[in-house]
């Protein structure tokens, strides 16, 4: 997985179980475990399937996934072996598709460095009735030189010890815990959010804000020295732009496009979404094959 598709996403639920109190004839009774806290005090991943409705609107101001929308970020990556272009191609789809007992809306991420193919990522996400945007998993496929390689990160909330978590906060503050944005061990995927600055004033090459939230991103199972990432979010376009925060790699991207899809180009990206969901089946048997198949909406 490339490392804007492993902070991005931006742009992925099993609930951590806590046991209730146990009564076992005249043995003293257990008190409740509790939830894991991943991300620090406060962090303990809080999934309730019913806070969610049957039909996945995403209208957060920060985080909104309208169909038929589509953006593109373009900046650079740089390490140890230079500096390379990157762009990122964000597509909300009309498709659906159920995790974990939920209705998730599917966003397709095409990840190009240097002009080539990287990944074709399609990521699930749900919003509960609060306004809380949740990521319930990826189907990341990688490609070298132009081949496909396979799609060995694959993670889907509820498989696999895999959790969903917090894409974007209903309501969100500084000064507060920071939150789980997706949990998937056998992939080594851990993100975590810290909401760092609101009201800030940004430019970029689709225009310039000065209602901008940041979004301090990190993975508390990396060294410290790897750094973080911060995301920026202006309300009612979402991300806008991606900064490197210390570490040996880091990644610069800026939002430089932004259109909604005629008739025509949205029923063609909702095609390849599909050939790319029933090809996950053959690919990733263990995890993704036990999902139910990706679904049009009426």
């Amino acid at each position: 997985m490339t490392l804007l598709a492993r902070r991005l996403t931006a742009y992925g639920s099993a609930l951590l179980l806590a046991f209730g109190t146990l009564t076992v004839m005249s043995a003293p009774s257990t008190a409740a475990a509790p939830a894991e806290e991943l991300c620090g005090p406060g962090s303990a991943i809080n999934f309730d399937r019913s806070a969610f409705p049957e039909s996945p609107r995403i209208d957060n101001k920060w985080f909104p996934l309208k169909p038929g929308m589509q953006y593109t970020t373009l900046g650079t990556v740089t390490s140890a072996d230079g500096v390379h272009e990157h762009k990122v191609v964000h597509t909300v789809t009309g498709l659906t598709k159920v995790i974990d007992g939920v209705t998730t809306r599917v966003m397709w991420d095409r990840d190009y460095a240097d002009g080539e193919l990287v990944e074709s990522e399609l990521a699930f996400f749900a919003q509960t009735r609060g306004g809380t945007v949740w990521l319930f998993g990826e189907y990341p496929e990688e490609y070298e030189n132009g081949e496909f390689v396979g799609a060995p990160s694959t993670f889907i909330s509820g498989l696999a010890k895999a959790q969903a978590g917090i894409a974007m906060p209903a309501r969100p503050k500084t000064d507060t815990p920071s939150y789980v944005q997706a949990y998937a061990p056998k992939v080594d995927f851990l993100d975590c959010g810290t909401v760092f600055q609101k009201n800030q004033e940004v430019c970029v090459p689709t225009g310039c804000y000065d209602d901008v939230l940041v979004i301090d991103e990190y993975n508390p199972l990396e060294p410290p020295e790897a750094g973080h990432q911060q995301k920026f979010y202006s309300a009612g376009t979402g991300l806008i732009k991606v900064t490197a925060v210390g570490g040996a790699d880091q990644e610069f991207m800026d939002l430089v496009k932004v259109r909604r899809l005629n008739a025509e180009q949205f029923a063609a990206v909702n095609e390849q979404a599909l050939e790319l969901d029933e090809r996950g089946y053959e690919v990733s048997r263990s995890v993704y094959a036990k999902t139910p198949r990706a679904e049009l909406d009426d």
